[in-house]
């Protein structure tokens, strides 16, 4: 078994000993008078004008909603995606641009066998960055898995950064990106990476043959004109991402997800009422996702399959890869992901792999336990304690036994996704979300640490899709004290299906 998670363990290894929210507490928050909830709220907000709050602190603030129907987002960050060919130091310009070392950096080309994600700041402004990389350095396809590659990198952002060896100059390869960068409507950067010194300097005009615009010679090693660099990109990257900002209205947008051959073509199949995707029972069949809006229960949905997430990406060669990195692309870009388990075969690290995948993205989660009409008695037991041990930590997922080749249960699935994405959407009043923070510390304070109790002195949700609370707190709170605070939230209000973000803000009296 694979036994990755182990549900309500803190990061020290101390398991929580808080016991579940009373009764009293419960009909408490049930019969809140809504205006004293709402005057109290108002005056834990007002307190915090004695605290330093920074212009983001604001922001949230100002964004809370009490509308129950009210759908938010936290902006957006915008996103500098990284691109080149193998070995021309994109991690290590990754790394010098985040100012730790992150991403790995070694002289073998295609180091980076996935699309990572990095927060960074520069200039008081945060964004996000894109390391890609990951081609198999094939003489036979590498031109075309380079292409692949910024063609993922750049639909997923606001601006792309083109990394090219100066001292080598340009080659084949880069030359065919170059042609894919030139019909983008993106800002492309060339940076003339290996500078290390002025007498370098000249080798970055020769790549002014690119086409692309003033190369700016950088050294990733040195940091030598990263800066300049990122003064220039900084005044084309948008304050709130263009691209990743989600879509709202229309068919709710559901990822098929799962490792090979667990039978997500076969779902879509069963689902559309056609065969509209190719069933194989060789592993791999799909490669891209395929949209596919169809009607079950009356109500139109969009659906996606995905080519399955392989175990090991840094084994997959050519197609395969891209096809893990076009589901990442696809689940982005969805609402509520179905992943899909294959009863018939042991629970296995690249089940839970995918499922963490899912809770990554922030996307609603429905678990569809698929291939269930050849489930004997011996099986189902083994699958149980799989399912307690390795899936604790989605246990609030709504589950369903289906088999999408012979149809069983599939009416089953529209309610679970409809429960996820209700539970995603869910917001929940400020007065009643502190009120409930109230009731919660009353009962069990925070643990005193170095002498120190950190208090809550204000709580809002900051957005929905996925629901996300920010604490504004006087000090650090334990991760298992924050755990705690989400298990309450959910014994209250459910959030069946849906990740749960508590976040928090430490900050500290304004010196008079």
């Amino acid at each position: 078994m694979v036994n990755i998670h182990s549900a309500d363990k803190d990061t020290d290894g101390e398991y929580d000993e808080y016991p579940e929210v009373s009764s009293a507490v419960v009909e408490r928050l049930s019969d809140l008078d809504e205006d004293l909830v709402t005057r109290r709220a108002d005056a834990l907000r007002s307190g915090l004008a004695d605290y330093d709050l920074g212009d983001d602190d604001l922001a949230i603030l100002e964004a809370a909603s009490d509308d129950p129907d009210a759908i938010t987002y936290l902006p957006a960050l915008p996103v500098l995606a990284i691109v080149g060919r193998p070995n021309v130091g994109k991690s290590a310009l990754v790394n010098r641009i985040i100012g730790r070392r992150e991403a790995v950096v070694e002289d073998t080309p295609g180091v980076t066998r996935d699309r990572v994600n990095y927060k960074a700041e520069w200039a008081g402004r945060h964004f996000t960055i894109v390391d890609t990389g990951g081609w198999e350095p094939d003489a036979r396809g590498i031109d075309a898995s380079v292409a692949a590659q910024a063609e993922i990198a750049i639909d997923l952002a606001d601006a792309v950064l083109f990394v090219v060896d100066a001292n080598v100059g340009p080659t084949a390869t880069d030359e065919h990106v170059v042609r894919m960068l030139r019909k983008t409507k993106r800002p492309v950067f060339v940076a003339a990476n290996k500078i290390d010194d002025v007498r370098q300097e000249p080798n970055a005009a020769s790549l002014w043959s690119l086409g692309l615009g003033n190369p700016y010679p950088v050294s990733a090693l040195h940091g030598r004109g990263v800066a300049d660099l990122l003064d220039q990109i900084m005044k084309v990257l948008p304050e709130v991402s263009a691209v990743a900002k989600q879509e709202v209205g229309g068919p709710r947008r559901v990822a098929i997800l799962g490792r090979p051959n667990v039978g997500k073509s076969s779902l879509l199949n069963r689902a559309a009422g056609e065969e509209r995707v190719v069933v194989n029972e060789l592993a791999g069949t799909t490669r891209d996702p395929v949209d596919e809006q169809v009607e079950i229960a009356g109500k139109i949905w969009r659906f996606v399959d995905t080519a399955g997430i392989r175990r090991r990406v840094h084994l997959q060669q050519g197609a395969d890869f891209y096809a893990s990195l076009r589901t990442s692309a696809a689940l982005e870009k969805a609402e509520v992901a179905v992943v899909m388990i294959d009863v018939s075969q042991p629970v296995s690290e690249q089940d839970v792999r995918i499922i963490d995948l899912v809770l990554e993205s922030g996307r609603a989660l429905v678990l569809a336990f698929n291939k269930w009409d050849l489930l004997d008695d011996e099986r189902r037991r083994y699958l149980e304690r799989e399912i307690e041990q390795d899936l604790a930590h989605v246990s609030w997922a709504p589950r369903v036994n289906i088999s999408a080749k012979t149809g069983r249960h599939m009416e089953k699935l529209v309610p679970a996704l409809e429960l996820a994405l209700e539970s995603w959407d869910t917001r929940i009043p400020t007065g009643k979300f502190n009120a409930f923070l109230a009731e919660l510390t009353a009962e069990h304070p925070h643990p005193v640490r170095g002498g120190k109790q950190p208090r809550i002195l204000f709580g809002t949700q900051a957005s929905s899709r996925p629901p996300t609370f920010v604490l504004f707190t006087t000090g650090f709170l334990d991760p298992g004290y924050r755990r705690y605070i989400t298990r309450r939230l959910r014994e209250i209000w459910g959030f069946e299906g849906s990740p749960v973000n508590v976040n928090m803000r430490v900050r500290e009296k304004r010196k008079r």
